[in-house]
């Protein structure tokens, strides 16, 4: 009986040790892509010198903390609503649902959405955008918030990987791009130290 409970913890560290593995590589991905489509020409937001001097993006260190299973309650009979953006525009979107986690020993919430123009588009439509806020901006963020890109989870369920996490383009150039401006209910009361850091050179 010993002998295979104690199969059963290797396995199980084994598999742990996987799942890690495949997380952490998954983050190097997203920061490979981020970087190589700053870097073309044809989808980056920067522009003149930002584009020629642009090399790669600051990252915080890869922290799997910051990698969390949420609980998720899907919101029911959403209503479309006007997004406000950094250009003073609106765009439309309706609330998903939201997803409930806990870190830093802190019970906290993050309302997900759901872009009403996406939504009609094959390839976006099960694309869900979470715009959120913590205690970094300003300092080692861009000072409007960080953005996540999901897909409609499967179950009562959503992982929330903030490593994942980026700045939005009007942080890079604010006169070619207008983005959503995070919801008050989006903004955490703790240091997100994970995704994409900033360097405040592009609107001097």
């Amino acid at each position: 009986m010993k002998k295979l409970s104690f199969l059963f913890l290797i396995l199980s560290l084994f598999l742990n040790a996987q799942t890690e593995k495949e997380n952490i590589a998954s983050i190097k991905k997203f920061q490979k892509e981020l970087n190589t489509e700053y870097l073309n020409p044809k989808e980056t937001p920067l522009r003149g010198d930002n584009l020629k001097n642009f090399k790669k993006h600051p990252f915080f260190p890869i922290n799997l903390k910051y990698r969390v299973t949420a609980k998720f309650v899907k919101t029911e009979n959403p209503v479309p609503f006007e997004l406000p953006t950094s250009s003073g525009k609106f765009k439309q979107y309706q609330e998903y649902g939201k997803a409930t986690f806990e870190l830093d020993g802190k019970s906290l919430t993050l309302t997900l959405y759901q872009s009403l123009d996406l939504m009609k588009m094959e390839k976006y439509k099960d694309h869900l955008f979470l715009p959120f806020r913590d205690k970094t901006n300003e300092k080692e963020t861009y000072g409007g918030g960080k953005y996540m890109d999901l897909k409609i989870p499967i179950g009562n369920e959503i992982v929330l990987d903030f490593n994942q996490s980026y700045q939005p383009f009007c942080a890079y150039n604010a006169f070619d791009y207008n983005c959503p401006i995070v919801p008050a209910e989006n903004k955490l009361p703790i240091r997100i130290e994970a995704g994409v850091m900033y360097e405040d050179v592009y609107h001097h």
